[in-house]
């Protein structure tokens, strides 16, 4: 595969690219992502996620590419009007500036499309990836996990244990990152029957807490984790799983790995990459 390093915001760049190949399809992942982050960076996070994409698109239409894979979220459904989340349900308030970015370029495609009916649109709502981590300080759960298996940091920070859940931590949907990948697959194959606009949830379709997940990597790996209750997080909700049989049904896709195996490629992953990989 070709790679060329670029910045999404840079259109000259993207326009040399898209001159140079041949494109058919676009799988869009530039994004910042951090939720914590965001409410810190709301400036970078508006900038780089929305300056950023429209500027794809720009470059898309002008070269005659009509296809957009766009890496959404959970995040868009806000405190989620129900439980678990179908594509159905309504896209809420957001609580942080990342999930404000994903809704609004959400609705951007959705009208570009509608605009247009030769672009086919597919908004893949991400829940909670579990994959490796290359480097720096992580804002997700499990990388914290495994760098604190690994010596790199003390203990892990639970952002808050009194949320209206079973034990008081917050509950999400965890997702093998090759399960994540193969319904980027499966999205390629079904863009090409022309589906115009269409919206999948990516998750499991199980919910587990911050310390149900503690718990799963110990047994796993047989490593303990320390760890000490901080207060709530900004922008953080209690519960968020999703309800993924719309992908199951229409992509022939649905998740494959437990939370078993996802603790187990995490561990497995950063305990021979104990810096994470060197740039």
């Amino acid at each position: 595969m070709k790679f060329y390093k670029a910045d999404i915001l840079d259109r000259d760049a993207l326009n040399d690219i898209f001159d140079k190949e041949t494109i058919e399809s676009c799988i869009h992942f530039a994004g910042l992502k951090a939720v914590g982050e965001s409410v810190v960076k709301l400036w970078e996070y508006y900038e780089n996620n929305i300056a950023g994409t429209l500027t794809l698109i720009d470059v898309m239409r002008k070269h005659n590419v009509k296809n957009i894979i766009f890496s959404s979220s959970a995040t868009v459904y806000g405190d989620p009007a129900q439980i678990p989340i179908t594509e159905e349900c309504p896209k809420g308030q957001c609580t942080n500036p990342y999930g404000w970015t994903k809704s609004m370029l959400e609705q951007v495609l959705t009208d570009i499309q509608k605009a247009d009916p030769e672009w086919n649109v597919m908004l893949l709502r991400y829940f909670n990836p579990i994959g490796a981590n290359p480097n720096g300080i992580p804002n997700n759960l499990m990388p914290y996990i495994t760098q604190v298996a690994v010596g790199k940091l003390k203990e892990l920070g639970v952002f808050g244990n009194d949320y209206d859940t079973p034990d008081g931590t917050g509950v999400r949907d965890y997702i093998h990152v090759v399960d994540l990948a193969k319904g980027h697959v499966k999205a390629l194959k079904k863009i090409e029957e022309n589906p115009g606009l269409a919206i999948y949830n990516l998750g499991t379709g199980k919910g587990y807490s911050v310390l149900d997940i503690v718990k799963n990597f110990e047994a796993a790996t047989g490593v303990k984790i320390p760890y000490v209750i901080k207060p709530r997080r900004a922008g953080d909700i209690a519960t968020c799983y999703c309800d993924a049989s719309k992908a199951e049904k229409e992509l022939g896709w649905k998740a494959e790995n437990g939370i078993r195996e996802m603790c187990e490629d995490s561990w497995r992953w950063q305990s021979n990459n104990p810096q994470g990989y060197e740039e």
